[in-house]
């Protein structure tokens, strides 16, 4: 006599995805008008309407180790010719923003990061230890704020070569050890039991995989023009992310730079230095203004798209303006920085720098947990995709 296998749904977890975006996931009657209208889904067990059943039936693992989840585009079509205003693509958005705060550990920092409740502890760790720093080296100098006298240095008060610098390397090691943990985690999920056929009988080369997914879909934004264009999203993601590149860029060259000669030169290496403060002429300082030109009309158009998806009753979560507001923070208070710098407003330039440096730690030490870890754990899923012979399409 055959078995029948139980189903056992984990309420727990629909009451949680509910919470985070999900709460329209009880008025889906699968009519699956979602998976008729997403332009991208595939023909052959098409999405998302099989999550929309698992979502309510409390699939927790199946939802967790789908990786149909993470081809979603999520451009909204689905939710917008919804009949029973489902919303299947906030579902599958509030998915995702599950599984990072799930993915890597300590697990208390998911649950900071899925409220407005966790806010204060995520300001807080950073903004008391660079005002410890900030209050140890004017005692040490025996130097008064604002300082008296001379030029806006923020060396003077936020010393980089044993404060600053060492803290922000620590901060990056342990984000990028976080993300290679994220990853290994979620394509292990991904794994199909038993063997894989590939087809030609030649296994795929990762590396090809991972630069032709780059050219052709995630650095021409093409998803976007399948999608039905999102000229205002499209540009937004664009530009945040060619901003990224450029600020990240000039970051590794003044590290590299500053740093080079310290660790080379004992070695026989010499290498020329870079010292801040540049000249606005300098390369590498034009290089940092067009990335933040960039990086502030991606997040014009970013915004602009966030509140009017919120007006066409795609509610956004804690989760969505967290980190559109930490990258604002991180834009006007760097180049406020940089313009009380050239104005001299000492009484102005510190505190902003200040906080400057608090908005950047919480962007870099939090990012495994938040929504832009979706750059490492989305760009995983449709190599792994492509790595198995599945395009999103």
């Amino acid at each position: 006599m055959t078995t029948m296998p139980r189903i056992t749904p984990d309420l727990e977890f629909i009451k949680e995805l509910q919470a985070v975006g999900g709460e329209s996931v009880k008025k889906c009657y699968q009519c699956a008008t979602c998976s008729v209208a997403c332009p991208i889904s595939p023909s052959g067990n098409p999405y998302p309407r099989k999550e929309m059943i698992w979502a309510q039936w409390g699939l927790k693992d199946r939802l967790l180790t789908d990786i149909d989840v993470w081809l979603c585009h999520n451009c909204g079509t689905c939710s917008d010719l919804c009949p029973r205003g489902a919303n299947p693509g906030d579902i599958l958005a509030a998915i995702r923003n599950m599984t990072y705060r799930n993915l890597v550990g300590p697990s208390f920092m998911g649950k900071l990061m899925s409220s407005a409740k966790g806010l204060p502890v995520l300001v807080g760790i950073p903004a008391v230890l660079f005002l410890a720093i900030w209050i140890i080296v004017a005692t040490i100098k025996g130097t008064a704020f604002p300082l008296e006298g001379g030029d806006v240095v923020f060396g003077s008060l936020f010393p980089g070569d044993y404060t600053i610098d060492p803290i922000f390397m620590v901060v990056f090691f342990f984000m990028v050890f976080k993300f290679y943990s994220g990853v290994k985690k979620l394509l292990k999920s991904f794994a199909p039991e038993g063997g894989v056929v590939y087809l030609g009988g030649k296994k795929p080369n990762p590396i090809r995989v991972l630069v032709e997914l780059f050219l052709d879909e995630i650095l021409p934004h093409k998803k976007f023009s399948d999608c039905g264009g999102f000229t205002l999203r499209r540009i937004g993601h664009l530009c945040t992310i060619f901003g990224f590149i450029a600020l990240a860029t000039v970051t590794g060259v003044v590290a590299a730079g500053h740093w080079g000669p310290v660790f080379l030169e004992p070695l026989g290496i010499h290498i020329h230095g870079i010292h801040t403060p540049m000249s606005q002429f300098n390369p590498v300082k034009l290089l940092a203004n067009i990335g933040a030109l960039l990086l502030v009309v991606g997040l014009v158009g970013l915004t602009v798209s966030r509140v009017l998806k919120d007006k066409a009753k795609h509610a956004s979560t804690f989760y969505d303006w967290y980190l559109l507001g930490v990258i604002w923070v991180v834009f006007l208070t760097g180049m406020g920085s940089q313009l009380l710098r050239l104005a001299n407003i000492k009484y102005l330039a510190y505190p902003v720098y200040y906080l400057h440096l608090v908005s950047v730690f919480m962007l870099i030490a939090y990012l495994p947990w938040s929504k832009l870890g979706h750059m490492v754990y989305r760009t995983a899923a449709l190599a792994y995709a492509r790595y198995l012979g599945r395009k999103a399409v």
